[in-house]
């Protein structure tokens, strides 16, 4: 999986301001035994525009609670991956549109995953609505969530996703060490998807912290015809 640069303003990312704003908007989240959850929203969706050249979503209406731990902040925007946005629009939470302002359905968005576009497979796809449901927050592994995730760490901030920026939360040498050597780990074609923290209502994308445990994929899957 390539790495990918989303952002490259030298500007401070209003993180704070992005997940707060809005924050009195209240939506409730209920388990089944299905593996997907159920929320009820009192408010209205959250609008976004999908930007194919960056296989993201812009967020350009943020309604509710739920864009503290989902999209990644940049220049004070939110923009999601395809799989934050497609796990959105399974749960009526989001409404998307293209640049041109048309209605994109959902089956448009599984045809893209199912053609592996934008860095997903119907297999990490699955993978991740499975965390997702069980409350577990999960990022792009490689793709800091924030500028200021990489500024806390008193590095020089790069427009280009460099091993060293890979870890956002930046303990004592062993452990950079250990977690820099995980991060790299590569064994029969494995290498890590994403960035899994156990749930946490205190989760800041400013100062994420390091996750719980990468999720590698077998590549094997993505081969199968």
């Amino acid at each position: 999986m390539e790495d990918k640069t989303w952002g490259c303003s030298s500007s401070e990312d209003s993180d704070d301001e992005v997940y707060l704003q809005n924050a009195s908007d209240e939506e409730e989240l209920h388990f089944s035994s299905s593996s997907m959850p159920k929320l009820q929203f009192r408010n209205v969706k959250s609008k976004s525009c999908w930007i194919e050249e960056m296989g993201m979503g812009e967020v350009i209406e943020k309604n509710g609670k739920t864009w503290v731990t989902t999209g990644i902040v940049r220049s004070g925007k939110i923009y999601s991956s395809i799989e934050e946005t497609l796990y959105l629009m399974e749960l009526g939470a989001l409404h998307l549109l293209d640049k041109g302002g048309r209605n994109i359905s959902l089956t448009e968005m599984y045809e893209k995953v199912s053609n592996r576009k934008s860095g997903c497979c119907w297999e990490l796809f699955e993978v991740y609505r499975h965390l997702k449901s069980l409350g577990y927050i999960v990022g792009r592994h490689g793709v800091a969530w924030s500028l200021k995730s990489i500024k806390s760490s008193h590095k020089p901030v790069d427009l280009e996703v460099t091993e060293e920026s890979k870890l956002v939360h930046m303990g004592s040498k062993s452990e950079f060490s250990i977690n820099k050597l995980f991060g790299e780990l590569q064994i029969n074609d494995l290498r890590p998807d994403f960035d899994v923290y156990l749930p946490n209502s205190r989760f800041r994308k400013s100062f994420p912290g390091d996750p719980s445990f990468l999720l590698y994929l077998s590549r094997n899957l993505w081969n199968n015809e």
